[in-house]
This record gives structure tokens, C-alpha cells and sequence, in this order.
């Protein structure tokens, strides 16, 4: 069984991230519309067919946009906690399913673990997904790399890593004081040296991927975190989660020895496909 992942958006304009099998989907967060998840799922490819389930990790905008929506047209379950579900997307209430850090929700095919992060939010999580032996991580909007965050992310086989901004960017950028403080205070988000710390100290043997996501467009650049952690890769895959188009389908198959990770460059022969 194979394991498929992609951004669909990811930055303060918008986060959405798919993981699922062939038979069974989910996704973590929908900041932006129903219009563009659709779309974007179209020119991938993907079927909304095999989502099954919407989590959510906080009720800022950029993670809720198109959730209410989205889960309204497909009859989607929406896993929520009660302290978010009151600061954010008005749900039709048969539609809102509650979770708990640390206890795993099935979906299908689907193993979903949510766990507490740092965040200037009511009640944030991020989440690893797991599939026979895989785990995909969704690892943004952390403000500090916490014991939990550890813990996680050394079970990744692939992971969706915040890096968020550079410091000196940030520092020396346009941003009022108040705001500086807010991205970089401990309950913001990650630099990308806490990033690239975490990556180069924690990392699993396993891990084959990881997509730097949830990019400030004001206080970072593709190029300078991308260039940053591949000096560190030693074959692990690197690669951006854009902020306005969705990244191609990656995919992790169990074989013999170490899953091996792949990108799926014409995916319409797949049968979790339009």
C-alpha cells in the first residue's frame, strides 16, 4: 500500500494539505475556497471522492477559509476541538466531530494522531498521519520546537516543516516591532533555523521528504531556505510548498527494507484519480 501527499496551499494566504491511499483521504486544514481545493484537486488529478474526513489545527483564517463550505457540499465529517470549534468556521453542527491530543481518529485506511503545539491560538494541533507502517507529518504554525514536536517528528517518514522566516529578513524588514515580536515570540512561528535545528538533530533514518512550508512571503524566500537545508539534505528530499499552486503528488510505497518515496509525475492511472 502507498501513501500519497501534496500541498495544496500553504502560507499566511492559505494552508491545505492532503494525505490519503488510494482508497481513503484526508485534509488538514482548508484556508483556502472550496472553488480553489477543487480545483487544484482537479489539475492534480486527485478525486474528492477518496477525502473523508477534514481536520483542523486552529481557527485562524488562513487554515479555515473554505472549511464550512467544502464539508457542506461532500457531507464531510469535521474533526474539531470544542474550544476551536467556537473561535472558528461556522460548521453545520451533524457535521462537527470532536478529537483529542494524542488519541488517534481512523479514517478508512487512514490512521490521524493530533497532538498540542505552540501557537497563539485557542486550542492548536498538528497532526501525523500513518498508513501501514507510513507516517506524513503536518508540522506547521509552531511557535517553538516543543518536547511534543519532537516527538512526532522523529516518527516521519515524510513531514510538511514549517520554516517559516528568516531572521535577519525579519529583523530588518518593514514589519512593525509588535508583529516581529508576534512571528518570533514563542508562540508564532518557526525561524528557519529552528527548522533546519530540528531537522538535522531529530530526524528519523526514515525520513525520505520533507516540504518546507507556511514560507512568509515578506520575510523569507524559497531560494534561501531551500538552499539551506539541502546543504544538510544527505539524499533526503527537499522540496517548497508554494503559496499559490499546489505541489506535484508525492507518494511513499511499502516495499522490502525502508519505505522508498517517489514523485508521481502523471498520476491519472491511479485509481484514488479522476
Amino acid at each position: 500500500m502507498a501513501l500519497y501527499f501534496t500541498s495544496l496551499n500553504s502560507g499566511s494566504n492559505g494552508n491545505c494539505y492532503y494525505v490519503g491511499t488510494k482508497n481513503d483521504a484526508v485534509l488538514i486544514d482548508v484556508g483556502i475556497s472550496c472553488r480553489e481545493t477543487e480545483k487544484r484537486m482537479r489539475q492534480l488529478g486527485l478525486n474528492m471522492n477518496t477525502v473523508k474526513a477534514i481536520f483542523v489545527s486552529h481557527e485562524h483564517g488562513d487554515h479555515v477559509k473554505g472549511v464550512s463550505t467544502l464539508a457542506n457540499k461532500y457531507s464531510l465529517p469535521v474533526y474539531i476541538t470544542a474550544k476551536t470549534a467556537k473561535h472558528g468556521p461556522r460548521l453545520i453542527s451533524h457535521l462537527a466531530k470532536n478529537f483529542a491530543a494524542k488519541e488517534t481518529v481512523t479514517i478508512g485506511d487512514l490512521q490521524v494522531t493530533p497532538f498540542l503545539k505552540c501557537h497563539d491560538a485557542t486550542d492548536p494541533h498538528s497532526f501525523i498521519i500513518n498508513s501501514n507502517g507510513i507516517t506524513v507529518g503536518v508540522l506547521t504554525d509552531i511557535g517553538t520546537v516543543c518536547d511534543e514536536v519532537v516527538h512526532y517528528f522523529k516518527q516521519c517518514h515524510a513531514v510538511f516543516l514549517e520554516s517559516n522566516y528568516d531572521e535577519a529578513m525579519l529583523e530588518n524588514g518593514r514589519y512593525p516591532i509588535h508583529l516581529k515580536n508576534r512571528i518570533r515570540g514563542g508562540h508564532g512561528h518557526l525561524s528557519n533555523r529552528e527548522a533546519l535545528d530540528l531537522f538535522m538533530k531529530h530526524r528519523s533514518p526514515n525520513l525520505s521528504h520533507v516540504l518546507l512550508s507556511h514560507l512568509s512571503k515578506e520575510n523569507n524566500s524559497p531560494e534561501i531556505v531551500e538552499s539551506l537545508f539541502k546543504q544538510h539534505a544527505n539524499g533526503i528530499t527537499i522540496a517548497i510548498a508554494h503559496r499559490h499552486q499546489a505541489t506535484e503528488i508525492f507518494t511513499i510505497s511499502v516495499g522490502t527494507g525502508n519505505p522508498a518515496i517517489k514523485k508521481v509525475v502523471r498520476p491519472l492511472q491511479l485509481g484514488l484519480f479522476e
